[in-house]
């Protein structure tokens, strides 16, 4: 186990404010989007995911498996860059997109959370067994990032994840969402809300939701905060008694103590989605599980170079680390 305070992202001059370093890569990236191989994966419960691959595998290269962040998808920056970066160093790459998240909506009144493993869970044994000669590595993002840390603390070694790398994960989730109803964190909370209540008012068309939740659709489109949207929806609709019963049962924090696989945790300071509080002490973590923690690099940020010339720190850095367990 290790736990440092690291030195060498040095963010780009002009760019070291945490809202640009969150900012810029959506705003300002412009790259060439990746072609991919899409592939829908059937889930045991009737509803399905579907997976973008960069190509599909051919021989033993390591396949690298990417989880998003709360409403991403392969239309985000981070998504398209890592696929490029990794693909380029001689690695596989799929996504796994959450449930109604690849653009297509999902068949169940459920969706999602930063505490559901069960669909990676079945992904990943799959991949097993299509590909067992071919190493496994694992990325998560933010949402992403937690549910992968849960999910390797939960199965021991029993995935057969070579190594994995969590980014920017909200790890004690209920710190998080009073985070992002403060200050200027309010308005990506406000866009991702946007979001969420878009996709779940696409499902009382298809489902009885008022029934199932106690909600009509004006007062979905009332809610204003992760704890009013979790209280409303995700909590009832995935088995939780309230907002607080899952994020108290969902955040990583707890587990990290068991992960069993090779693990980085990149975190940032000042990373506007949550507070250094929800960082855990050297005692919480298991002698798999480093972290590496830095002053800058905002929320699946680190860029660093120039304005003119900005280098995405945090792809090198994901390959660095998976090259080195080749």
């Amino acid at each position: 186990m290790q736990y440092s305070t690291c030195k060498q992202f040095v963010p780009a001059f002009g760019l070291k404010n945490k809202h640009i370093q969150t900012l810029f890569p959506a705003l300002f990236r412009k790259q060439v989007e990746p072609t991919v191989h899409i592939e829908k994966f059937e889930l045991k419960d009737k509803d399905f995911v579907e997976c973008y691959w960069s190509s599909k595998p051919t021989d033993t290269k390591p396949i690298v498996v990417l989880f998003h962040g709360l409403t991403g998808s392969f239309q985000s920056s981070y998504i398209q860059g890592a696929m490029r970066a990794l693909n380029k160093s001689g690695f596989y790459v799929v996504l796994m997109h959450f449930r109604g998240c690849s653009g297509k909506e999902n068949r169940l009144p459920r969706s999602y959370h930063s505490g559901e493993t069960g669909d990676a869970k079945e992904f990943l044994g799959y991949l097993n067994k299509k590909y067992p000669n071919n190493q496994i590595f694992a990325v998560g993002y933010s949402l992403g990032g937690n549910m992968l840390l849960k999910l390797l603390a939960e199965n021991g070694t029993d995935l057969n994840i070579k190594a994995a790398i969590s980014v920017s994960a909200p790890l004690q989730l209920d710190i998080s969402a009073n985070r992002m109803n403060q200050g200027f964190s309010r308005l990506y909370q406000y866009r991702l809300m946007k979001d969420l209540k878009t996709t779940l008012l696409n499902k009382y068309k298809k489902h009885d939701m008022k029934n199932l939740i106690g909600l009509d659709e004006e007062k979905v489109k009332k809610l204003k905060s992760f704890w009013e949207f979790d209280e409303a929806y995700t909590a009832p609709i995935h088995g939780f008694k309230s907002a607080q019963d899952y994020y108290t049962k969902s955040s990583a924090k707890q587990y990290l103590k068991d992960i069993k696989t090779d693990t980085l945790l990149i975190q940032a300071l000042d990373d506007p989605f949550m507070t250094p509080s929800i960082l855990p002490q050297k005692e919480e973590l298991s002698e798999k599980t480093n972290i590496a923690l830095y002053k800058h690099g905002g929320h699946v940020g680190f860029i660093s170079g120039t304005i003119l010339n900005p280098q995405y720190w945090l792809e090198q850095k994901i390959v660095s680390y998976f090259t080195s367990f080749k």
